[in-house]
């Protein structure tokens, strides 16, 4: 039987621990959809834009977000379990920078010029660097390091970073998810048809990504 062609595309910011909550719960999702061929694509996202380049120290930033050491230790230890559930080692107190995602974002796109698992593949890198190694995904070495192990030219990478190269293009795709709606991530786009927000469970997103395929807009969850 030949494999019905599916394109999820993932609107995600690489500092978002849901996001790559939901990316595990996607790949599980997708293993209940053995019968489709999915083509699955990262779109830009910047939880805050206005992040210096350089970053800033993640205690502070985090204090100035949520307020106390309380809240921020209670939503942690939220994620650390829902992590565990999914096999995601989260590391919060390794992490030092609230790093500017934007050059993250630029080499998630060069990636996708290699196709679309190298692609996913650099965004796992790039989730496990921050979250379970504490790593600063702002840092040019940091992700020439990620396009290395991802299977990337790291030299055409490290001469690219350094340069403007395709900053106006990630910040036109983030324009892009802003205008069609998107005020969150992740946000799953189902065959460029119907919109999934959320971290959904890896039974609800199989669901709705089979009542697409199947030509029927996806239940809300």
């Amino acid at each position: 039987m030949t494999e019905k062609k599916f394109t999820i595309d993932v609107v995600s910011d690489v500092v978002c621990p849901w996001c790559f909550v939901g990316r595990k719960r996607l790949e599980s999702a997708l293993a209940l959809n053995p019968d489709l061929d999915v083509t699955v694509n990262w779109r830009p996202f910047q939880l805050d834009p206005t992040l210096p380049k350089q970053g800033k120290d993640r205690n502070r930033y985090m204090t100035e977000k949520f307020g106390s050491s309380d809240r921020i230790f209670e939503v942690h230890q939220q994620l650390i379990e829902l992590g565990k559930e999914e096999g995601i080692e989260f590391d919060f107190e390794a992490i030092e920078i609230a790093p500017n995602t934007l050059d993250a974002h630029r080499l998630i796109r060069w990636a996708s010029q290699a196709g679309p698992d190298i692609q996913d593949k650099i965004v796992g890198i790039l989730f496990s660097y921050y979250f379970e190694q504490g790593k600063n995904i702002g840092d040019h070495q940091v992700l020439i390091e990620a396009a290395e192990e991802g299977g990337m030219d790291s030299a055409i990478v490290a001469s690219l970073l350094p340069t403007d190269a395709d900053s106006v293009g990630v910040r036109q795709e983030i324009d892009t998810a802003n205008q069609i709606g998107v005020r969150g991530v992740p946000c799953f786009i189902l065959d460029q048809k119907y919109a999934v927000m959320g971290a959904q469970s890896a039974d609800a997103l199989a669901d709705a990504i089979r009542q697409t395929a199947d030509g029927f807009e996806p239940r809300p969850t």
